[in-house]
């Protein structure tokens, strides 16, 4: 007897784990178009064995490949144990990989994390392919390949960019040199994660980048000030106002976080809207902090701020330290309903339940960024 569509879906929704759904593949004609749609849709594959198996059979099976909406492959140089050891890639890997991309063409979700020590410049891995993506993890060398590649995607919202080449404009582009990404290029970007700022400079102005992630690439204190205004002057140049702002540092200080704040808030317009922001330096002293605060109750909006108090003597105590510390900067900033106090490499959340500051260790500190 058929049931209907919706019924198998109830079904196969209801089964608990992808063996049990793989099984279900072999009971009927039925079962199988749904069952092969729930073990397809979203793939994952965390070591280049099972990266090899999947696009082998991507490859090799049009029907599969084309359910496929999200695919993440993971290649770290460390495994499970926690022992480094330098991973090898079968040669025929990237080919693999290649065709496998290439037969993907219903692909929204593609994330490419490559923590190992080997060759990335194999961004010709996306050459030939037709999906259109919406969020892309992309650890691979930037070069022409890539930029090819992003300049005939107009719907991805999210990019995170391990690497950037800043284009050498003191001479013509020579065959082995990658030319810029179109001026046209990602109309949609609203949200991106870069290493450095370099790839923010090239890649917010006139688009809409709401939510920016990224990191200071210098560390000498005159040349980082000159980073801070080349960066906020092409933040200025996004066509939409900031919901969220997370700018890493090498060497966190009180004075730069100040002056960085004071810059931040003369974009004005820019910044009305901005709902997360970090990593600032919660100044020690009375005075200072006050001065502080000042300046961050004119982000009326702010909802979620990142504290370094690495440097406090003695670090603030958990839970009632810190839920100190967070009432207040309350006072002043009563929109913040999330504060993320980071002590080294520690990060501790304290987030307001029922007007109350209360220790959260249910938030992913990673993501809060994106989500806000």
């Amino acid at each position: 007897m058929e049931l209907s569509l919706e019924a198998y879906r109830l079904i196969v929704k209801y089964v608990g784990n992808r063996s049990d759904i793989s099984t279900l593949c072999r009971v009927s004609r039925a079962f199988q178009r749904t069952a092969e749609r729930a073990l397809y849709n979203t793939i994952y594959a965390n070591s280049p064995a099972d990266a090899m198996t999947l696009c082998s059979l991507l490859g090799k099976q049009p029907r599969l490949a084309i359910i496929v909406e999200a695919l993440t492959v993971f290649i770290s140089d460390e495994d499970r144990s926690g022992d480094n050891e330098r991973t090898v890639l079968p040669d025929d890997f990237w080919p693999t990989l290649a065709r496998a991309l290439q037969r993907t063409m219903s692909l929204r979700f593609l994330n490419l994390h490559l923590d190992y020590i080997g060759d990335t410049s194999t961004a010709w891995i996306l050459d030939g392919t037709t999906f259109r993506l919406r969020t892309f993890h992309c650890d691979l060398q930037w070069d022409a390949h890539l930029i090819s590649f992003l300049n005939h995607q107009p719907d991805i919202i999210d990019l995170y960019i391990v690497d950037y080449s800043v284009p050498d404009n003191t001479s013509s582009i020579l065959p082995s040199q990658p030319s810029p990404l179109d001026h046209n290029a990602l109309p949609n970007l609203s949200t991106l994660e870069c290493t450095f700022t370099e790839a923010a400079c090239a890649l917010v102005p006139n688009r809409p980048v709401a939510r920016l992630k990224t990191c200071f690439s210098r560390t000498r204190l005159k040349e980082k000030r000159e980073e801070m205004r080349h960066l906020f002057a092409q933040l200025s140049l996004s066509t939409r106002p900031l919901h969220s702002l997370d700018i890493a540092d090498s060497s966190y200080s009180e004075s730069f976080s100040m002056e960085l704040l004071d810059s931040l808030i003369q974009l004005q317009n820019k910044v009305q809207v901005l709902r997360y922001l970090g990593t600032l330096v919660l100044p020690i002293g009375g005075r200072e902090r006050l001065q502080f605060y000042g300046l961050l109750r004119r982000l009326s909006l702010l909802e979620c701020i990142e504290l370094d108090v690495t440097e406090w003597e003695p670090t603030p105590p958990i839970p009632a330290g810190v839920r100190a510390l967070a009432s207040e900067l309350r006072l002043y900033c009563p929109s913040v309903q999330r504060v993320i106090f980071v002590n080294d490499f520690e990060r501790t959340v304290v987030s307001v339940v029922q007007g109350i500051c209360a220790l959260d260790c249910e938030t992913n500190t990673e993501n809060v960024w994106r989500e806000i």
